[in-house]
């Protein structure tokens, strides 16, 4: 390669990164936006004001769009009612949702980051780490493990019935939804959480407590103020979460408990596109509101972080002395309740794929994956098939992700003018949920795009490659932006001392380097495709490009099934499988995501 090439190749990997994205999220995001302001050609805000103005979407707040002085009689509709999506409407009860499992979420995660950053114990680095699992693990085999456990049938009820007790109905329920997003979102606050708390300085506490202050006062003084930013933007970070959550409310709310999410999905499902694409552009400010107010706060924690001498930690047994101790015996019965809430449904899931509804062992769920598989009958949902679409497709996006992310770290490492603003713009797709970008993936590349008279389309397997290269490449940075800014910038320096180009110092000395950081988000990016499943339900409607994920969802609303969840959880077994081995692999490799 010439010298010339060298020097305009990086320039030209961001250009191709940016053509790249435009193509598979701008483009797509911004037709679902335009369709949401234009009416037969003329640019208007009546499907937004349309949308506003009903109480169906907002609720009370829809007289701020019709009669902004007029009494809003839903709030008495609400209280009487109990049912707060009557007088919230779609958008406030997702809201309503969000913010329940934010304070959930909240409740089951701090007092984790609190034993991980004060106590010592066996195992302590393995539990650590495995608080990135949620990151890993699909959200629809999630819900399916939650089926699976507070089902009337799963396995809370049957050890339950087994001693007499009544049954627990929680499927259908505003509550499961916010225990489910608890599950997902607490491992995020105790993460967040116990590393700032470990870097407390310890000095700063010592010499509260030499001037007198108590233990309460020193942790109100000294180590609140430390954690509280960290403790902010994850509990913004789970709000963001929560409110575009979809297959978890898709599978344990239904329609009755839809938040906007689902309901794009069902106007998409009933072919109503233009009000979907408005109620998306609706959802997708909000969204990008949320993530900003996140960013400033990612922004301030670590303007204000600091190095210094990390709280020593305690020693932890769990023994008889525990029932001497309030604080442990409060930590073990904590842990009692984050295993039931964390192992509990992906135990279910196991146990329930190998047990008859009689009580005893059976392999007739993976049988009946085989005769699945051996059936030829047109529209059957084969296992095999998504097995090897997963894994095609998670390589065809690890083949688009890798290198944008690499791009996407280099300028938010780089500095200077425009790169704050470059890199929000680049990781936009964070904001976005994969509902609305599955939609205008649809609607420019699977029904076609004119340009110069011709229709351009493409397949759906292309458009999920796509979907998923732009949900995974955020976490390639995050993993490798960290790593690259920590290097010791005289290897580079000397590198390009000695006569390298900046293309040629990156490829042989900086990527070397950090290649663990690399191969983590390599890692990340895998796993995610494998477990997406927003966008892909839609793009792989009536084709036969279904992965494990979709799969999984027909099998679970597959009516001839009956109520029966064992062919589910049995793919959802296959499924954990093949997520187990990707997380096995990132903690491996060293994963460094931070949120």
């Amino acid at each position: 390669m010439s010298r010339w090439a060298e020097r305009a190749a990086l320039p030209a990997a961001v250009v191709a990164t940016i053509a790249t994205l435009s193509v598979v999220f701008y483009y797509p995001v911004g037709s679902v936006f335009v369709e949401a302001v234009l009416e037969s050609g003329r640019l208007t805000a009546d499907p937004l004001l349309d949308i506003l103005s009903d109480p169906f979407y907002t609720g009370v707040a829809h007289h701020l769009f019709v009669d902004p002085l007029g009494i809003p009689a839903g709030v008495l509709d609400w209280i009487t009612s109990g049912f707060p999506s009557v007088a919230l409407g779609r958008f406030g009860f997702t809201a309503y949702q969000a913010a329940l499992s934010t304070v959930a979420s909240v409740a089951l995660g701090l007092p984790g980051a609190y034993v991980l950053a004060r106590y010592d114990f066996r195992g302590r680095r393995m539990l650590k780490s495995l608080t990135i699992v949620p990151f890993v693990l699909p959200s629809i085999m999630v819900a399916v493990g939650f089926l699976a456990m507070f089902g009337r049938a799963g396995l809370l009820n049957d050890l339950l019935g087994s001693v007499g007790l009544g049954p627990i109905e929680l499927l259908f329920t505003l509550k499961i939804i916010v225990l489910a997003h608890a599950f997902y979102n607490a491992p995020l606050v105790t993460r967040l959480v116990t590393t700032a708390w470990e870097s407390v300085d310890r000095r700063q506490v010592e010499s509260a407590r030499a001037m007198g202050a108590s233990p309460l006062a020193a942790f109100r003084d000294v180590v609140l103020p430390a954690i509280l930013p960290s403790l902010l933007t994850a509990a913004l970070l789970t709000f963001v979460f929560t409110f575009m959550s979809f297959p978890i409310v898709l599978a344990l709310g239904g329609l009755r408990h839809a938040t906007v999410e689902v309901w794009i999905y069902a106007r998409v499902q009933a072919l109503d596109l233009g009000e979907a694409a408005t109620l998306a552009t609706l959802e997708t400010v909000l969204s990008l509101v949320l993530t900003y107010l996140y960013l400033r706060y990612e922004a301030r924690q670590r303007s204000t972080s600091g190095a210094g001498q990390s709280l020593l930690r305690k020693p932890l047994t769990i023994g008889w002395q525990t029932l001497r101790s309030p604080t442990r015996l409060a930590i073990f019965a904590y842990g009692i309740v984050a295993a039931v809430v964390f192992v509990g449904p992906l135990l279910s899931l196991l146990i329930e794929s190998v047990t008859a509804p009689d009580g005893s062992f059976t392999t007739a769920y993976y049988e009946f994956l085989f005769a699945q598989q051996a059936a030829s009958a047109v529209g059957t949902t084969k296992p095999l098939p998504a097995i090897v679409n997963s894994i095609v497709y998670g390589l065809g996006t690890l083949a688009l992700a890798v290198p944008m992310g690499i791009v996407v770290a280099m300028l938010a490492v780089r500095g200077g003018r425009g790169s704050r603003l470059a890199e929000a713009l680049l990781t936009a797709p964070l904001a976005v949920s994969g509902i609305i970008v599955g939609l205008g993936l649809l609607q420019t590349m699977v029904f076609g795009t004119v340009l110069f008279g011709y229709r351009l389309t493409a397949a759906g397997p292309i458009a999920i490659i796509f979907a998923h290269a732009a949900a995974a490449y955020p976490f390639v940075t995050r993993n490798v932006a960290p790593a690259l800014g920590g290097l010791d910038s005289r290897y580079r320096d000397a590198a390009r001392s000695l006569g390298a180009t900046r293309l040629r110092a990156l490829l042989e000395i900086e990527l070397p380097l950090i290649g663990a950081a690399v191969l983590a988000g390599a890692a990340f990016a895998f796993a995610i495709s494998v477990g997406e499943f927003d966008s892909t339900v839609l793009l792989a409607e009536g084709v036969d490009s279904y992965t494990m994920p979709v799969a999984l969802e027909r099998y679970v609303n597959n009516r001839s099934l009956g109520p029966n969840l064992g062919p589910a959880t049995a793919m959802g077994t296959v499924l954990l499988f093949v997520t187990g081995l990707s997380f096995v692999v990132i903690d491996r490799l060293g994963g460094r995501w931070e949120p």
